[in-house]
């Protein structure tokens, strides 16, 4: 997983440390905007994080006649257009578009003195269409041109019509478009966040006061629904015009929905289940730890040497740590997962202040596909001391446990420890690239041991 790696006999000649799982789609990677190959400078190119195709956002706004400014200091990238604005922060996956706050998929990230971003960002938040072919390596980006089409000539009958959209509410957990004619709309669902994706096909926006300008999404008020963090609406496509509809909800663990079209509106009714509140432990006076088995479910994390996702070797440590910590009277322990689902960074964060926890362990194993001779123990906490104080007492007994190498101690800008208010430390045990390593972190001596470290060092910590 790790974007930390200090590459050998380079480190002293790199301005930007290269993200540990971030290659080069290829080095002929092309980026085709309205039919025009845009012309990239030296090394910047379209990369592949962790299965997620991210291009130079720079390259993109400008060629849009965005203007675009970039802060080395806050390493923040704002691009402008008229009133449209979009503010993005390198290592953060939310953004700022329009004074609203979206997540993204990955967080932005710089590679070789460029900043790029999540394709998916790029069509939802830019208003463009997207396409990525894999064999070709060639991105394509259409952007869109929202004027209202002619109506359709009155000739042989024959022509295609376009249906037209006059109003756009949300209320009562309810979608309700306004319709010009009676259309069945494309509805779709999407996971982190959970979504419901309504199109709208051979429709454009007709007579409403709120149509967003060109190349930008509109967004309704759901300030007063906490289960939905907000409703957007754009121009998804314009040869057919196709009105694409997003509603993005806010920690509910289930969704259902009902559809119906009543005198030209169309109405989606939206029944959600809330996550419940984590409980707070009920055992009086217990340190509350929470253990943090790093990815699952849809983000495998890195790859290892024999082609095994990091998220195996993140559960398997984390359910040995699991099982030695729920032998400890004074200790109540929480897991952030069980099983191979995928909480996000975000839910994982909140889960853990929320409990108010004492102590923040998240598991992972490095890697750096380039070097697969690189291998050994790092440990990294942000900033506060005693995040300092609890990397240094379990890195201590990981290195004296498994005998790796020893790479130290490191401040790291990572999620899940610089959001956290308690202790909070992410161990990188191994490198999963090396064979060897690899070997040796997924045995079950090996797997006993690091598990018992990690007690140990969490122990030592709370003086218990």
């Amino acid at each position: 997983m790790k974007k930390s790696i200090i590459m050998l006999l380079f480190s002293a000649l790199l301005l930007f440390l290269i993200p540990m799982h971030t290659q080069a789609a290829t080095n002929q990677t092309k980026i085709i905007l309205d039919g025009q190959e845009l012309i990239l400078p030296n090394d910047v190119e379209v990369v592949n994080v962790r299965n997620n195709i991210m291009i130079p956002i720079r390259v993109v706004a400008e060629n849009l006649k965005f203007n675009v400014n970039w802060d080395q200091k806050t390493q923040n990238v704002n691009i402008q257009q008229g009133s449209n604005a979009v503010s993005l922060t390198v290592g953060k996956d939310q953004a700022n578009v329009q004074n609203n706050t979206v997540s993204l998929s990955i967080a932005p990230q710089m590679i070789k003195n460029t900043v790029v971003v999540p394709i998916r960002f790029v069509s939802e938040e830019m208003g463009l269409r997207v396409g990525w072919n894999n064999k070709a390596k060639i991105v394509t980006l259409t952007s869109n041109n929202t004027s209202i089409p002619s109506p359709p000539s009155s000739g042989n009958g024959n022509e295609a019509t376009t249906n037209l959209i006059h109003d756009i509410n949300f209320t009562n957990n309810q979608l309700v478009v306004s319709l010009e004619s009676e259309v069945t709309p494309v509805i779709s669902t999407l996971k982190n966040p959970e979504r419901i994706i309504v199109d709208f096909p051979s429709t454009n926006f007709g007579n409403m006061g709120q149509v967003p300008p060109g190349g930008s999404m509109g967004r309704l008020d759901t300030s007063d629904f906490p289960g939905v963090t907000e409703v957007r609406y754009s121009l998804f496509k314009n040869d057919p015009a196709q009105v694409r509809i997003v509603v993005e909800l806010n920690n509910v663990s289930s969704v259902n929905y009902t559809q119906e079209t009543i005198s030209g509106k169309f109405i989606l009714d939206v029944s959600m289940v809330n996550q419940p509140a984590p409980a707070t432990p009920v055992s009086s006076g217990k340190k509350i730890v929470v253990i943090d088995p790093g990815h699952g479910g849809s983000d495998p994390g890195t790859i290892s040497f024999t082609k095994k996702p990091e998220k195996i070797f993140a559960l398997a440590l984390g359910l040995k740590v699991q099982a030695l910590l729920e032998k400890e009277p004074d200790i109540e322990l929480i897991m952030t997962r069980e099983t191979d689902i995928y909480p996000t960074r975000s839910e994982r964060v909140k889960l853990a202040n929320d409990l108010k926890a004492d102590v923040f362990v998240s598991i992972h194993g490095n890697s750096v596909t380039a070097a697969p001779q690189v291998s050994g123990t790092e440990t990294y906490y942000y900033q506060r001391e005693d995040s300092k104080e609890l990397a240094t007492i379990i890195h201590k007994n990981l290195i004296k446990a498994l005998g790796f190498k020893d790479r130290g101690v490191k401040n790291g800008n990572y999620q899940v420890i610089r959001e956290t208010t308690m202790s909070a430390v992410l161990l990188e045990i191994g490198f999963l690239s090396n064979k060897s390593e690899e070997e040796a972190m997924m045995s079950e001596t090996n797997l006993n041991k690091a598990a018992q470290a990690i007690v140990d060092g969490i122990k030592e910590y709370l003086k218990l």
